[in-house]
């Protein structure tokens, strides 16, 4: 049974806000429709002619990409040379490209996450403050025959959650009072009566991100015409994203062991290394793609090692010189874990809203060969 793009772009961008991208990045719908219905998907890290052949021979109608199709404002777009070639191609096929980039990367179960895990990290901790959420508590006033279903409709549409709780809330019983005016349409009394109501004060903390969407909710279920309700900025932090991790290893061993040990997880040849081999490495930063401008908060973190890629020489020289080990795995390196993070995602989300679809993974032809 075909769905929708919007069907599996809502998946992505729950767990993976848009407003988590960085304000160069261009995440989102590159090109087609979200109302285009496709029956088989296609991940990848980046799109080019191959990656295309692939989806019109499986005949995939969306491919999810981590890196845009458009980075910067198209200006033309020229059959003559590559990128207009591509997209024409793209287009005659009836293929939709979605890319999730920067917003995957700093996701609280995103690439970043996912990779140090596997990189062997236990006591993961953020390590530096991309993003952090404001939060606002909402108050709704219900009369008492509709508490319990405005209470579930909030929290169904993202309110409740704190810390490692969700479906948080408090209710108190008390009296409203309300007059309704010529031109009304009172649920409960009558025109130019003043009303004393038994209501419900209910109470739940809303991310700003969930906040439109809370609101809409609670509105199609209330009863009132007019909803009585009071939103507080609160000064409490709400959850943080980092684009980066920081963590230890379980069992400390040589840089050398563990860059052994990142090509094997990685299914890496071969490795960029700055650093004593003989080194002693317990606590590990880890940045996907190109990272090596966070050296400095790895070494505020107390880190034995950075694991990023696109190092450059005075970067790897600079903190290596200030006991800081760099291992360049790689941008492509770091990154290829994309789609096996978001395979089982979908997998799980569209089963358990009754979607079917067919998940294909691929890996883009490699850029930088080693010879």
């Amino acid at each position: 049974m075909p769905v929708t793009v919007k069907a599996i772009a809502d998946i992505l961008e729950e767990h993976f806000p848009p407003h988590l991208a960085a304000e160069w990045d261009n995440p989102g719908l590159q090109v087609g429709s979200r109302h285009h219905l496709v029956e088989n998907i296609l991940l990848v890290l980046d799109i080019d002619d191959e990656v295309v052949d692939f989806a019109c021979r499986y005949r995939c109608g969306l491919i999810i990409t981590h890196h845009p199709f458009f980075f910067a404002p198209v200006k033309s777009i020229n059959y003559d040379q590559s990128q207009g070639r591509l997209l024409k191609k793209i287009i005659e096929a009836g293929i939709t490209v979605y890319s999730a980039h920067t917003n995957l990367d700093a996701g609280a179960r995103g690439l970043n996450q996912v990779l140090a895990e596997r990189l062997g990290l236990v006591d993961i901790r953020h390590l530096d403050r991309w993003h952090c959420e404001k939060l606002f508590k909402l108050v709704v006033y219900v009369p008492s025959s509709h508490e319990e279903e405005v209470r579930a409709a909030i929290l169904g549409a993202g309110a409740g959650h704190t810390g490692r709780y969700q479906d948080c809330s408090f209710m108190s019983k008390g009296i409203g009072s309300f007059r309704p005016l010529p031109g009304s349409q009172p649920f409960i009394g009558q025109q130019g009566r003043l009303e004393e109501v038994e209501e419900f004060r209910l109470e739940s903390i809303v991310p700003q991100s969930r906040l439109e969407q809370v609101i809409e909710r609670m509105g199609g279920v209330h009863p009132y015409e007019e909803i009585a309700y009071d939103l507080y900025p609160l000064e409490l932090d709400g959850p943080i994203y980092s684009m980066g991790r920081v963590g230890r290893l379980a069992t400390p061993c040589r840089l050398e062991e563990y860059c052994r040990q990142v090509k094997q997880v990685l299914k890496l040849d071969h490795l960029r290394v700055a650093g004593n081999m003989d080194q002693m490495i317990k606590r590990v930063a880890v940045v996907s793609g190109a990272g090596a401008d966070y050296a400095s908060l790895a070494l505020l973190k107390g880190c034995d090692v950075l694991v990023t890629g696109d190092v450059k020489y005075h970067q790897a020289k600079d903190a290596r010189d200030a006991g800081l080990a760099m291992i360049d795995a790689g941008h492509e390196g770091t990154e290829r874990i994309m789609a096996d993070l978001i395979k089982p995602l979908l997998v799980k989300e569209m089963k358990n809203r009754g979607l079917d679809a067919q998940i294909f993974g691929m890996e883009s032809q490699e850029v930088l060969k080693t010879c």
